[in-house]
């Protein structure tokens, strides 16, 4: 197994870690799965750019990159929610657009076509990305090792009542445009409707 495919497995076996350690609230808790979670998210950028550098490009990384990515903010979206950080609906939606494209993939792959990720959701990405960081910070900075971030989040522009609601929403509304562009883009897919 190459090396990007491993960052991409490792991608999976972090995201499983964060759940866990999430779920198990003991100390420093929220603190080791923001460390874990960047580091994760590290690898989505990593894994990628590793393997178009060193033409890399395998089918087992064609699949398994973008299902480790879902998996990975999926996972950190769901844990958000059961932490009382994002109302459930939004996770919902979010995990919704995560399945159409899914699906529309698989239908094309079915066809024999690949379907590119697109510029909107990568751009998505990096902003959900951004907003469970935000969030796992702010978790974080009620613990030790994160305890002199506290004063970010009680500066009331920074704070979750406001930056958090912005990039909740601004997460939100990306992954429904990205979601319907996409859509939109490959309606060719589902003309047998």
């Amino acid at each position: 197994m190459n090396l990007p495919n491993q960052l991409t497995v490792l991608r999976l076996i972090l995201t499983f870690a964060i759940v866990g350690i999430l779920a198990a609230d003991w100390p420093f808790a929220k603190s080791l799965a923001l460390l874990l979670f960047g580091v994760a998210s590290f690898t989505d950028f990593l894994d990628g750019h590793l393997a178009r550098k060193h033409n890399l490009i395998t089918n087992f990384g064609k699949l398994m990159d973008p299902l480790a990515d879902k998996v990975l903010m999926c996972g950190g979206f769901v844990m958000l929610v059961a932490l009382d950080q994002l109302p459930a609906w939004i996770v919902v939606v979010i995990l919704t657009r995560e399945f159409l494209v899914t699906g529309l993939r698989l239908v094309a792959s079915a066809e024999g076509v690949v379907l590119a990720a697109e510029n909107l959701g990568k751009h998505k990405t990096i902003w959900q990305i951004v907003t469970v960081i935000y969030f796992l910070l702010f978790l974080a900075s009620q613990e030790v090792w994160f305890g002199w971030t506290a004063p970010l989040f009680s500066w009331k522009p920074t704070s979750p009542a406001i930056a958090g609601q912005i990039l909740i929403y601004l997460s939100l509304l990306l992954t429904v445009l990205s979601g319907w562009s996409y859509a939109w883009k490959n309606r060719k897919l589902l003309a047998d409707c």
